[in-house]
């Protein structure tokens, strides 16, 4: 197989191998014993300028003489990782000063003016190139001083780490190249009896970039070479216009390293922030839980005096000159506009709301670490597809409760209304990337189609069978009748408006969860690592109770304007967190990102308004199924004569 051509039946393998391998929590520990070689491979490049990942030997580097690529998951896939060998020779444990690749000293490579400008544009863009060494990430040190006390800080040092390494830097407007990589390589030695070999575990994996010139770099025949003095070097510089020769250079460094193998990755992971966290998650839990006690109070107090009133007997001639939510019992299970949409949609967000909640449960179990790489989103999207039976059930069962008669047409929308809007939208997205020579198009076009396999055989029939079922079933039982003729609805108040309910009930879960988006927001732009998951449960708890509150009280006030058309209203105004979200992330591309050029801002709008989607009909439906528990709940409390 060429690269770059790969085969679909490739493909189906590699969804198939997908399938079982993200029950594995991590990855098992490989054993190296001195002089074993350690594989460096590269995984892609990417820069948060742009969002375009490619792939590594888009760019001229020196290659190995039979490229081969790992066979990827789903989720690698639709990251854009494009895993392939490269020509570093590491053996464990074995030093290496400074060797030359792929070029005889005396013949450096020589980049044609075409390569010349594409190298130029990656350094230009921010690009960052990343290898892996036994599935660790390479990571840059960067070391700075923390402004603390003048005294504290010749000890101090504040140690980050980022991921990959720059390909280059720019002064002026002249551009170099780092061809020369200094690796560093920690390793675990692993405890075995004496009279066995010792075993080593790689532990880190640091790299320290440099730009060196042809002239400064001395090599020899054998492809050894020697590294100029720090200070009398001058940089290896790219000239876009013309023909530019240079020699990539490599040394390796070994350490022994405290760090147990099981750690290895809390370095990637050190988040300065979980403070901040903390935080922000007691500051939601606090004011969630104030706000809910208020609102269930209130709410409590005033449905008991309600309902006490309108089971008074006696006074039935007093009652009947109230207004109030009892006026409205003949009409307040009267079927809505569009009963199949507004089922379809429910169904996708039960579908998306046992995703999330399993992913995020599995996820802080620990059983997706970063080590396996993709597994999080190979898990997401197979899940979404097995979800589509309780999609399907619920749709069915409130399609019915609605009167609707036609369940195939229903169960055919629920299966393809928001998949199919997903779908269109990453489709064009697609198109630009594939434009753009990309390696985040979803692979080449094979794998859009297995994606679409999946969702016709896999989906589809599940939301049959569940739709099915759920149609079948009883329906909700409505504890009162719905009346031959509808009321008339009074004039309604400004403040009953759908916008501004829609803006009022935003802020309270958008409330809960804005820190945490900032955390997400930075793991899909700026290429993190996003792992606090155990944060994300709560959140989402917390996501779920301020919901379904909101939307009770919603619903209460509403029905007392003597307003019956609570159906569509509550779904659309339970989820006005998403409306709050789509402008934090325009804020987000505005503040945090520098995002120029069109494709890469159309890439961030277009993945965000998939984000918002999503997010509505999750938001939606929760709020949904509480107004409507909390509708069938007061209506049987009253009597009603």
């Amino acid at each position: 197989l060429q690269e770059g051509q790969r085969h679909p039946l490739l493909w189906l393998l590699v969804l198939l191998h997908g399938a079982d391998s993200f029950y594995v929590p991590g990855v098992a520990p490989i054993n190296f014993h001195r002089n074993d070689p350690v594989e460096i491979k590269a995984v892609k490049l990417t820069s948060s300028r742009t969002q375009l990942p490619y792939e590594y030997y888009s760019l001229p580097f020196c290659q190995p003489t039979k490229i081969t690529y790992k066979a990827e998951n789903l989720g690698e896939v639709l990251r854009g990782d494009r895993i392939v060998n490269t020509p570093f020779q590491v053996s464990m444990n074995v030093e290496k000063k400074c060797e030359v690749l792929c070029n005889l000293p005396n013949k450096p490579v020589t980049l044609t003016v075409e390569q010349s400008k594409l190298v130029a544009e990656r350094i230009r863009e921010d690009y960052y190139v990343h290898l892996i060494a036994d599935n660790l990430p390479v990571a840059t040190r960067l070391e700075f001083y923390s402004n603390r006390e003048e005294e504290e800080k010749k000890k101090e040092k504040d140690v980050q780490f980022e991921h990959g390494y720059r390909l280059g830097f720019m002064d002026g407007n002249k551009f170099y190249l780092h061809n020369h990589l200094s690796f560093i390589l920690y390793y675990h030695r692993e405890d075995v009896e004496e009279s066995q070999e010792p075993t080593y575990r790689v532990v880190r994996f640091e790299v320290v970039p440099q730009s060196i010139k042809l002239e400064d770099l001395k090599a020899d025949e054998k492809s050894l070479c020697t590294l100029p003095e720090a200070a009398g070097s001058a940089p290896q510089e790219i000239d876009p216009s013309k023909e530019n020769q240079l020699l990539f250079s490599y040394s390796v460094h070994w350490e022994e390293s405290d760090i147990k193998w099981a750690s290895r990755w809390d370095t990637y992971l050190t988040m300065s922030d979980v403070q901040i966290h903390w935080f922000s998650i007691i500051n939601s839990v606090v004011v969630v839980f104030f706000l809910s006690g208020i609102l269930s109070m209130i709410i409590i107090r005033t449905l008991r005096k309600d309902i006490a009133n309108y089971n008074k007997e006696d006074d039935i001639e007093d009652t009947m000159e109230e207004s109030g939510w009892k006026l409205v019992h003949g009409d307040v299970f009267r079927p809505p506009q569009y009963p199949m949409i507004l089922s379809s949609l429910l169904g996708s967000g039960i579908q998306l709301f046992c995703m999330i909640l399993i992913v995020i449960f599995v996820a802080m179990l620990g059983m997706l670490s970063p080590s396996s790489r993709g597994a999080l989103m190979t898990t997401a999207c197979f899940l979404f597809m097995f979800m589509g039976v309780f999609g399907g059930f619920f749709a069915g069962r409130l399609y019915r409760t609605l009167k609707g008669h036609r369940w195939k047409k229903g169960a055919f929308c629920t299966a393809t209304l928001y998949p199919g809007v997903v779908f269109g939208i990453c489709f064009v997205l697609n198109c630009f990337i594939w434009g753009k020579h990309s390696s985040g198009a979803v692979g080449p076009f094979p794998a859009m189609v297995a994606l679409l396999c999946m969702g016709l055989c896999i989906s589809l029939p599940l939301v049959y069978l569940g739709y099915y079922f759920g149609f079948r079933k009883q329906p909700y039982d409505n504890p009162v009748r719905t009346n031959q003729i509808p009321r008339q609805i009074p004039e309604q108040r400004w403040y009953m408006n759908k916008f501004v309910g829609i803006l009022m009930a935003g802020i309270l879960p958008f409330g809960a969860m804005f820190i945490e988006l900032f955390f997400i927001f930075s793991a899909i732009w700026e290429n993190q690592f996003y792992y606090l998951f155990g944060f994300l449960f709560l959140v989402f708890i917390i996501l779920v109770v301020s919901c379904s509150q909101i939307s009770i009280v919603m619903v209460y006030f509403q029905l007392c304007a003597e307003d019956y058309r609570w159906w569509w209203r509550t779904f659309l105004v339970s989820g006005g967190s998403a409306f709050y979200v789509l402008i934090y992330a325009i804020f987000y591309f505005v503040n945090k990102l520098d995002i120029v050029e069109f494709i890469p801002s159309l890439l961030y709008f277009g993945y965000t308004a998939l984000m918002v989607l999503s997010f509505w009909l999750l938001t939606g439906t929760i709020g949904f199924y509480a107004a409507y528990m909390f509708v069938r709940k007061i209506y049987a409390a009253v009597k009603i004569d």
